[in-house]
């Protein structure tokens, strides 16, 4: 079974679709992060840390992983 989790939830691939594990729901992107129950913004950032200066990728963790940040190469 191939397993991944969007802002926390666990999520798994039935060979289909995309699915909630919890529920067996299919994944429609609608739940709001576990860990501070926020949605994203417009911009389709992660509420609790939002625009980061100089970052193209920033990710809370949502109570499963570190929390991590990847900057934009200086030349």
């Amino acid at each position: 079974m191939v397993k991944s989790y969007s802002r926390g939830h666990e999520i798994y691939y039935d060979g289909l679709c995309w699915k909630y594990l919890d529920t067996d729901e299919m994944y429609d992107d609608s739940r709001p992060c576990v860990k501070c129950d926020c949605y994203p913004t417009s911009e389709g950032y992660d509420a609790c840390t939002g625009h980061v200066e100089g970052a193209v990728s920033v990710c809370c963790g949502h109570d499963v992983e570190d929390v991590y940040m990847v900057l934009e190469k200086e030349e």
